[in-house]
């Protein structure tokens, strides 16, 4: 039965042609095994090389090993070509400052598709069935979303297809029982710290208990209703987007911001999502905050700057938006401004504003210090003060440290990329520096005995620049 119902999926979306090359992501779960039982069924009948791989995220101990052992046994009993990979998913995603679910999700098709790329593979097949495709629907509205998100995920997209999403999970589980397939069951999937499994364990059984029994079914069909709204308006949005920029080299574009003021609101947000994908070839992480910010551009001064993820940079020049990953070097973020004492002082190359205030000794006890909070004796300031970019050969004194540090040294340490070091200025009083934001003051500066009056400085970034140096 599901078998058939598969091929139907199969042929209406023209998911698979014959003699095709597919590799299964396989976890050795209900689904995938369901999905690579399925193909190999199938594959007479569309003359299929078949291959599958799995991922070892390092997390569940002997468990994990004992479910690449049973997927590896099932692949060499059915003649099925088995790639292996593990990774310590918890620890590169405290590396790389991302979720664990994120970063989960990012290695395994990392995984999949340098082995398409490597055995020239034509598809790769996932095991996203009709359940998965309601929770989607539901995170996404939950989060708040437009037609991209709520159309749920796709049949066929990037070379990846999903020949069980009009298969319910219970029908899948049938199949495994009746075919003498015996699964491994990932406990993680039955704990409720992740949104998703709360929706699955805790939401979706509540409204078909109270609401409506169909409501998966449902979903799954607003999905498909939605997914060809999306699909159409797509179409158009890219024709305006193919006449809208200006393609300067593979690390920057740029669109007309006249023709894009000229377009429907659902045309222009997505012609910006188009720039993006195609300067970066992914949207995690963006979300319709950025889109919104980059559309609030058009109507600012040029130098207005906007940090999106994967280091792109989005701002305004003249009659163009201006869309780049290159690495921009200091020498295009140099800037210096006298610092307003007992004011505020506004660094818009950084979209920074830093605030000043003079108190005496007792009143600045109590106040707490910070990354974005520094406190100087004021005493020993003599002349105005500057906040600046940093130059060549900078040196800071700081405290708890004998003798004196470079700065391009201390930003080494802080291990702040090149292409953001133009966010980390310092303060200097006269020639001498006297802090590097996000780091350790001048011993030169600080308080001590003798302070009668303290410099509090506080710096306050922009939402986009505080993301970006929160991360150090």
């Amino acid at each position: 039965m599901i078998t058939q119902l598969v091929k139907e999926t199969v042929e209406r979306e023209k998911l698979i042609e014959k003699n095709d090359r597919i590799l299964v992501a396989l976890s050795g779960g209900a689904d995938s095994l369901c999905l690579l039982d399925i193909l190999i069924r199938l594959k007479d009948e569309y003359n299929l090389t078949l291959y599958a791989a799995h991922l070892d995220h390092m997390i569940r101990g002997a468990d994990a090993v004992r479910d690449a052992l049973y997927c590896y046994d099932f692949c060499k009993k059915n003649d099925v070509p088995f790639f292996l990979k593990a990774v310590d998913v918890v620890n590169k995603a405290r590396e790389e400052f991302r979720g664990v679910e994120e970063t989960a999700r990012t290695e395994r098709y990392s995984m999949l598709f340098e082995i398409k790329q490597r055995l020239n593979i034509d598809k790769i097949a996932v095991a996203h069935n009709l359940d998965d495709q309601a929770e989607t629907i539901l995170m996404k509205l939950m989060r708040g979303s437009g037609l991209q998100g709520l159309r749920g995920m796709d049949y066929k997209r990037d070379d990846i297809i999903r020949p069980l999403l009009d298969i319910y999970k219970k029908n899948i589980n049938k199949y495994c029982e009746e075919n003498c397939l015996e699964p491994r069951v990932d406990k993680t999937n039955f704990e409720d710290k992740y949104t998703r499994n709360k929706i699955r364990l805790e939401l979706i059984p509540y409204i078909e208990k109270k609401y409506s029994a169909n409501i998966m079914k449902i979903l799954s069909r607003t999905a498909n209703i939605i997914r060809d709204d999306h699909n159409y308006i797509e179409k158009v949005a890219r024709e305006n987007y193919d006449l809208a920029k200006n393609i300067k080299n593979k690390d920057e574009l740029s669109i007309d911001i006249k023709f894009l003021e000229s377009m429907d609101i659902a045309i222009k947000t997505r012609v910006i999502r188009l720039a993006i994908y195609d300067l970066i070839g992914s949207m995690n992480n963006i979300e319709n905050i950025h889109i919104k910010d980059i559309l609030s551009l058009v109507k600012k001064v040029d130098g207005k700057m906007i940090h999106l993820p994967k280091y792109l940079k989005v701002f305004k020049q003249g009659d163009k938006l201006i869309f780049t990953i290159k690495e921009l070097v200091d020498e295009e973020y140099v800037y210096g401004y006298k610092l307003n004492i007992n004011g505020y002082t506004r660094v818009e190359e950084i979209g920074l504003t830093v605030k000043t205030t003079v108190l005496k000794k007792e009143e600045s006890v109590q106040l707490p210090t910070s990354k974005y909070i520094k406190v100087f004796d004021f005493d020993k300031v003599k002349g105005d003060m500057v906040i600046r970019s940093r130059k060549v050969g900078d040196k800071i004194k700081p405290i708890g440290l004998d003798g004196s540090k470079k700065i391009k040294e201390a930003l080494i340490e802080m291990k702040i990329p090149n292409n953001e070091k133009h966010l980390f200025p310092v303060i200097c009083n006269d020639v001498v520096v006297m802090c590097l934001f996000g780091y350790r003051i001048s011993d030169d500066y600080k308080i001590d005995a003798k302070t009668q009056n303290v410099l509090r400085v506080e710096f306050e970034y922009d939402e986009d620049r505080r993301n970006i140096v929160e991360k150090y």
